[in-house]
Parts: structure tokens; C-alpha cells; sequence
């Protein structure tokens, strides 16, 4: 690509330039011809132009204007590299068929609702190796009981299997976060954590991780009764953080097979 473009602090743009990382991040993903990759936030390539001597096709997805023009002047002798100037959180990855391999440096001040919109498009994914602030891949990583459990590790835990693969100092950057980063590979549950009405389980799980301090009984005071969460083999007085994903899908089953309204969507 041309002359590189300074980062753009509204873009949360923080650009790869470790050979060595790029190089890691590649591997982890072993893409080949035949696959089809969807990398979110090409920025200035770094990770593009590996991925595109694959043989796969790619999909690059980026938001910032001058980038993508960039890009797409890079690759236009690249039938099998497609650049897409568009919003990541509003994009339509169903369009690009399914089995996709998605890939990407994700900005992290959209990583965690992009995670969120990823969800809904899992049907048509194989696996997903972003790189995110360490404290959002221990989080998504976390066992029940500790203090990164939480509404992101249930909702990404019911439905695919996370892997974290390796940590990224902030030099390997320019300009340089003020914090760690790691990769991690995600993958849909063979078996799925079985969900009878997701809306209803996405805002129990919501309402519950709201006041983290609070016992279920309090902080499900008014939705969920204690001899609901008895029934669902969960302790009233336990906390949100202490419930494994199983019990919350079963919480939310139970409510819905009792046509119980549960906590309001949203």
C-alpha cells in the first residue's frame, strides 16, 4: 500500500506492525484455498496481505474511508481479495455465504458489540481468530466464580467454544495501547447449550449480571421468583457470577416452557 496513514484516535486505530505477531496470527488461522476469510478491519493491511497469499478468498470489511481506498487501489489485480467499505457492526455477513472464516485486529472500542452481532450470524461461521484487549479475551475465557464472569462469557459460552492463543505486548503496535492484547480462536459449540427462546435468555442473563454485588434473589427481585431459581438448581443467594452457563440456559428454559414473561428485553 501506499504512504501509511496516521491512526485515527475515533477509530480506536491501532495498527499491527510486529512481523513476528502478524506471522502468529496467520498460522493460527492455517487458511488455504477453498476458504473463504472475512477479515474485520483490514486497516493497513498488515494481516491483509499474508491472508490474501493463501489462495483463500478473502473479504476485507473497513470502516475508514481512506483506507479502504487504499486497499481496494492495493488489490485491484486481486480477483480473489474483495474490499467492503462498511460499517463491521452493521454489516451483512450472511451475504458472503456461509462456513466463513472470519478474522481481524478488532477495534476495541466496538469489540465487545461486535462479539454481540457476531452471534447472529454464527450459523454461517466456522471459527473467528481476533485479537482483543486481554481483559475482554479473560473475560470471555472466564470459569463461573471468578471476576471476569460475566454477561459476555455466558452469551459467547452457550453457543461456541473459546481459545485463548497467545498474548500481544502493546509494541507491537503503532501507535501503542495503554493495555495487553491477546488472540483467541472461537468456534461454534458441536452441541450447543440448548435455548428455547434466546430473547428471553439474552435479558435474563442481562438483568441478572446488572448489579454483580446482588444476590440473584435482589437483583431478579420482581422477574424471577425464588422458587423459580430453586427449581432451576440455582441458589437464590448465589450472585450471577457464581452460576455456570448450563444453569442460566436451564433458568431460562424453565421460565419459558411456564410462559413466565421473565425480565423486560432490553
Amino acid at each position: 500500500m501506499s504512504g501509511p496513514q496516521r491512526a485515527r484516535k475515533r477509530f480506536g486505530q491501532h495498527f499491527l506492525v510486529d512481523p513476528e505477531i502478524i506471522r502468529m496470527i496467520v498460522a493460527s488461522v492455517a487458511a488455504g484455498p477453498g476458504d473463504t476469510l472475512v477479515e474485520i478491519g483490514p486497516g493497513q493491511g498488515a494481516i491483509t496481505t499474508p491472508l490474501a497469499r493463501t489462495g483463500a478468498t478473502l473479504h476485507a470489511i473497513e470502516f475508514d474511508r481512506d483506507l479502504a481506498a487504499a486497499l481496494r487501489l492495493h488489490y485491484a489485480d486481486n480477483l480473489r481479495v474483495t474490499i467492503h467499505e462498511a460499517d463491521a457492526l452493521r454489516f451483512d455477513y450472511a451475504s458472503l455465504g456461509r462456513d466463513l472464516r472470519l478474522v481481524g485486529n478488532l477495534p476495541y472500542n466496538i469489540s465487545t458489540p461486535l462479539l454481540f452481532r457476531l452471534l447472529e450470524f454464527l450459523d454461517h461461521i466456522r471459527d473467528m481468530h481476533f485479537m482483543l484487549q486481554k481483559e475482554v479475551v479473560d473475560r470471555i475465557a472466564a470459569a463461573p466464580g471468578s471476576k471476569a464472569y460475566g454477561r459476555l462469557t455466558v452469551m459467547l459460552g452457550c453457543r461456541a467454544e473459546v481459545v485463548p492463543l497467545f498474548d500481544v505486548p502493546p509494541d507491537s503496535f503503532s501507535p501503542a495501547p495503554k493495555v495487553m492484547s491477546s488472540v483467541l480462536r472461537i468456534r461454534p459449540r458441536e452441541a450447543q447449550v440448548e435455548i428455547a427462546d434466546r430473547t428471553l435468555f439474552a435479558a435474563l442473563v442481562a438483568q441478572g449480571f446488572s448489579q454483580r454485588r446482588k444476590t440473584l434473589h435482589n437483583a431478579l427481585k420482581g422477574h424471577v421468583s425464588d422458587a423459580e431459581l430453586s427449581a432451576a438448581g440455582i441458589d437464590p443467594g448465589a450472585r450471577a457470577e457464581q452460576v455456570p452457563i448450563e444453569a442460566w440456559a436451564r433458568l431460562a428454559n424453565e421460565l419459558a416452557a411456564g410462559h413466565h414473561d421473565g425480565p423486560p428485553a432490553g
